[in-house]
């Protein structure tokens, strides 16, 4: 007799994954990451029919974009924000997140996103009532790829 509910031990503990940065062809891991995501978002548009009260609507394209919040402990991104701020060189790059718990039947899934484009990043930070720093990094992409993903849950 199968299973008809998640089991507990297949949800996807959040600190089981990695985070990956290839920027000029160098393999950077995103170790400061406290949290990540990254989603499509569907351009619509409105569509009105004769006869029809409703309005309908028809996807028309998308858009990437994501967040990470990252411990305060790394320049790569302030440099690359302030070399655009002097140069007005922009950098594009790819990430790669990988999420697997080890304790769950549906195995792994990695999802790479390419042309990333960071929107702001914290080039200094001080607050004395903070515990520890962090920064949150907002960013937009134009392609992606899911090379691996998740398997059935076992019975």
């Amino acid at each position: 007799m199968g299973w008809n509910y998640m089991k507990a031990k297949d949800a996807i503990s959040g600190t089981e994954g990695t985070l990956y940065a290839t920027i000029d062809g160098e393999v950077i891991p995103i170790a400061e990451c406290k949290s990540f995501s990254a989603k499509i978002t569907k351009n619509k548009s409105e569509f009105k029919a004769l006869g029809y009260r409703g309005v309908q609507h028809k996807a028309t394209g998308w858009s990437g974009s994501g967040e990470m919040t990252l411990y305060f402990a790394s320049s790569l991104f302030a440099k690359m924000m302030i070399n655009y701020a002097k140069t007005g060189k922009d950098e594009y790059f790819k990430l790669q997140s990988t999420n697997e718990d080890p304790t769950s039947s549906i195995g792994r899934q990695t999802v790479t996103i390419m042309e990333v484009n960071l929107n702001e990043a914290d080039i200094s930070k001080l607050d004395t009532s903070a515990e520890y720093l962090d920064q949150s990094v907002g960013f937009t992409f134009s392609d992606v790829d899911m090379p691996e993903e998740f398997t059935a849950m076992a019975e």
